[in-house]
Parts: C-alpha cells; structure tokens; sequence
C-alpha cells in the first residue's frame, strides 16, 4: 500500500489514532501497525509528526498562560515543574456519644 508520507506527518501532527489513520488511507489498521514496526523511516515519520503535534500544543498552552490565564499557569506547574496543592486535615478526637432513641419507647398499647 502507498502511503504518502506528507499525509501521515500531518496526521500524525495532529495526533490521530492508528484507526484514524488506517481510515484516511483506506487500510486496515494492522497494515499500519505493521509498516510503523517493519519499517524505521515510517515509525520515524509517525514519532516525529506526534512529536510535533506535541510541540504545537505545549506552545499554545504557553501562549494561553501568557495571555493571563491562572489556571494554565497552574496546570502547567503541576504538570512541569511537579508543584501540587497541599490540604491540611485537623481531626478532633473527642469522644463522639450516640444516643439511641425508639420511636416505640413512648407509645401507647
């Protein structure tokens, strides 16, 4: 099968599912499995296209920061630098009396 490796960049740039692009090639999806783990400069061509497609959306999370977004920033903390939110939980440790009550204590028979 020929497929045309501009086409597999961009849609690996875009991060497409294997399915995906078996489905815009009109093939089945173990014919790409097969090309990705038989030939080097294929699996080369998918690695760097997803790898791209990474780069694209790292650059606009940056530039969403960059606009002013405080929760980007915050998200990209966590995920980047491995900063995380600290909660604090105090317990009380008196004892707790529980009461039993029978709604049948004060009826009449």
């Amino acid at each position: 099968m020929n497929i045309d490796p501009e086409e597999l960049k961009k849609l690996c740039h875009l991060n497409c599912t294997v399915e995906e692009i078996a489905a815009y090639f009109g093939c089945n999806k173990k014919t790409i499995e097969r090309r990705m783990a038989e030939d080097e400069s294929f699996a080369e061509i998918v690695d760097n296209g997803r790898s791209m497609g990474k780069l694209s959306v790292r650059r606009q999370q940056f530039r969403i920061m960059d606009g002013g977004n405080p929760t980007m920033a915050i998200w990209l903390g966590k995920q980047l630098l491995g900063q995380k939110e600290h909660s604090e939980i105090v317990q009380d440790h008196r004892p707790i009396h529980i009461e039993i009550v029978s709604p049948y204590d004060d009826a009449e028979d």
